[in-house]
């Protein structure tokens, strides 16, 4: 059945029942009405769309909750609900190339989707909400377009209880309260996945930075603010570092949730990172994964993945991060955590391909430190100069974009001064886990 005639064509081989690639979201504009008492969502998604291919069938992506009403530019139309997908039908066919606004009326109480990654999506907290939707986790709270692929822009509307704050992507633009309910409205002009994007809710304090080139905001509860404090006064000279390594920073800002429960683990969504309060403990015990999530503010959110097969250019690069930090810091080099992650990777089961790891193994840690070997193994193949450039130019080409391995490899290519084939095959091919090369010579300076 061709994608014309509404079947849905084929989408990211880890998350096939996710996305439609027979049209594009551009902007989502959602107003979102939840009660915390009840775990009650309301909500009303305008999504602005185009078609990629003749569409009759527009096909969303929602989990747990029922749509009550849905409009095509102006008009309603029937609607249907089978299993985690919705489908509206338009009355004639929608023009490949051809833009069309849907507005969507859904609500019901959300709940983290089950998958065989675990709890994902929109989930309660002890006094709170907490989204965490990597890797198909946004449909349990608004009807999309579910793929890495799929870069939009987004208004998002949050209205609940004054005595909680309400976190959203985006630059705060309005705030009001009315009957001891408030709105905050946020806008992110910058197009971001539907994974990065994020609501959060709590009793949170905010703080910010005054002054900074890149302006940090953390909200948190008051109690645990000696410790937010602690642990969050590196970033300035993170942020320094990492600029100084990889290129501007991206966004307008930077912000950073801290929850009052404790987390697995920590969680970056479009220009912020959510902690729980077992990684925020004031001595800076886990200051690498500060680092680490701070990182793909570059490597994730601005340069994303076409594909999650390619889910290493992420992890690799935010894990590798973490040790130029150490470095910097004063710590131990980068060259010998890569030894020291090496050695230990050595010991471990050698089935893994980086390059296509598959989705059960995606988030293997041997993903991710893997991947940062590769990086430091490139590093060493082309000098720090060359390296830093490749990193520099890396997320300049594709800011705001997504990309593959063979994006990386061609870019790779183009600065090297000998062919990286054979490296980039022995690192991304084959599961044996390769040999790293001894680093020679003078140590260089960091800057281009």
């Amino acid at each position: 059945m061709s994608p014309a005639s509404g079947a849905r064509p084929a989408v990211d081989a880890y998350a096939p029942g996710s996305g439609d690639v027979a049209w594009d979201a551009l902007h989502y504009d959602l107003a979102i009405d939840y009660r915390m008492a009840t775990n009650r969502l309301d909500g009303v998604a305008r999504i602005t769309g185009r078609a990629t291919t003749e569409l009759r069938a527009i096909v969303l992506d929602l989990v747990g909750l029922r749509v009550s009403r849905a409009t095509l530019d102006g008009a309603r139309l029937p609607h249907t609900a089978r299993g985690p997908h919705v489908t509206v039908r338009p009355a004639t066919p929608i023009p490949a190339g051809a833009r069309f606004e849907l507005e969507v009326a859904y609500g019901g109480q959300p709940a983290p989707r089950r998958t065989s990654w675990g709890l994902v999506g929109w989930e309660e907290l002890e006094d709170g909400v907490i989204v965490a939707s990597q890797p198909t986790g946004a449909p349990t709270w608004f009807p999309c377009n579910d793929r890495p692929s799929n870069k939009a822009t987004y208004r998002i509307r949050v209205t609940t209880e004054q005595s909680y704050r309400a976190v959203a992507t985006g630059t705060l633009v309005e705030e009001r309260t009315s009957s001891g309910r408030t709105t905050r409205t946020f806008e992110c002009r910058t197009p971001a996945a539907t994974y990065l994007a994020t609501v959060q809710i709590g009793r949170y304090v905010r703080r910010a930075t005054t002054g900074a080139e890149v302006p940090v905001v953390a909200f948190y509860p008051a109690a645990l603010e000696r410790r937010v404090v602690a642990d969050l006064a590196t970033l300035p000279a993170m942020l320094a570092c990492f600029v100084e390594r990889f290129g501007p920073y991206p966004f307008d800002d930077y912000t950073v949730i801290v929850t009052q429960d404790d987390l697995e683990i920590p969680l970056e969504a479009h220009a912020s990172a959510i902690f729980g309060a077992n990684h925020i403990d004031g001595r800076g015990v886990e200051e690498r994964l500060v680092a680490h999530e701070l990182a793909h503010q570059w490597f994730g959110n601005s340069v994303g993945v076409a594909a999650w097969q390619h889910i290493w250019l992420n992890e690799g690069l935010a894990c590798y991060a973490e040790w130029l930090w150490s470095e910097a810091a004063g710590r131990e080099s980068t060259d010998a955590l890569a030894r020291i992650h090496h050695k230990r990777l050595a010991a471990l089961p050698q089935d893994i391909v980086l390059g296509d790891p598959g989705p059960a193994l995606m988030f293997d840690d041997r993903v991710y430190k893997r991947g940062a070997l590769l990086v430091h193994a490139l590093r060493l193949a082309l000098g720090d100069v060359r390296f830093f450039g490749l990193l520099h130019d890396w997320t300049a080409l594709h800011v705001s974009s997504t990309v593959t391995s063979d994006d990386f490899r061609r870019l790779a290519a183009q600065i090297a001064e000998r062919p990286l084939d054979e490296l980039f095959d022995a690192w991304l091919v084959g599961t044996a886990l390769p040999p790293l090369p001894q680093r020679g010579g003078r140590k260089r300076r960091f800057r281009r």
